[in-house]
């Protein structure tokens, strides 16, 4: 997952502590700092409409605290990682019944800040790389149902009346043929450029006018599919 970027948003009633965070938070490529709160109600309308990957969240303010609005994200569909930024250490152990990424201290030093944003990011690409890991299909193979990950299929190949898949531990022949195999297919993942070849898009290690090379192994590119390859790989990037 390259060029990982978070959409975070900052939750202080100190103006003067959201402008210190703020600095911060423009420091670091990782991250886009989409809004600013005084308060936590108004934080949670926003997020009813608008997507966050981070909070920097305060604890003690009016109206809706940071432990309420924690409360309340529990039930979120997505909910965001926090990192608490409080002056009273005292309410770090509560904050981590909560799933929190990190808590700091404040005067914030950089350092620390640095490292919080790092165990974010890093937290959001495992958890979106093991989204891309669950994504499957089953095949009939030998009379039983077997979970294929699709992130492991190379490519695949006519074979007679079967289809011949060529993937990562595993080459077993499927009872199909190529169009109906193509239907269980991620077309954006996914594209047929000959008549007896699918190819994994994410796989491809090079390729020319005639052939696409895939684990080292070429393979045939027909004419007519050249420009949907070209524009299914410029769309993947």
């Amino acid at each position: 997952m390259k060029n990982t970027k978070l959409k975070c948003i900052l939750i202080d009633d100190s103006a003067i502590q959201r402008r210190t965070i703020s600095k911060l938070v423009k420091e670091q490529s990782n991250l886009i700092l989409t809004n600013e709160f005084s308060n936590g109600l108004d934080a949670k309308n926003d997020m009813a409409n608008n997507a966050v990957d981070l909070i920097f969240l305060d604890i003690e303010m009016p109206g809706l605290n940071g432990f309420e609005l924690l409360e309340l994200l529990e039930a979120h569909e997505h909910k965001p990682q926090i990192i608490i930024i409080s002056g009273n250490p005292g309410y770090a152990m509560k904050a981590f019944d909560h799933d929190v990424t990190d808590y700091l201290k404040k005067p914030v030093e950089k350092k620390r800040f640095d490292l919080a944003v790092k165990k974010a990011v890093g937290r959001h690409i495992l958890e979106h790389t093991e989204e891309v890991e669950q994504e499957f299909i089953y095949i009939n193979n030998h009379l039983k149902k077997t979970k294929l990950l699709l992130n492991d299929i190379l490519w695949i190949e006519a074979f007679g009346d079967y289809v011949k898949i060529i993937a990562k531990d595993t080459r077993p022949l499927i009872l199909s043929t190529m169009k109906a195999f193509a239907k269980q297919l991620p077309h954006d993942k996914f594209l047929r450029i000959h008549k007896s070849y699918i190819i994994n898009l994410e796989k491809i290690e090079k390729f020319n006018g005639s052939s696409v090379e895939i684990a080292g192994q070429a393979i045939p590119l027909s004419r007519h599919k050249k420009e949907l390859l070209m524009k299914a790989l410029t769309i993947l990037e």
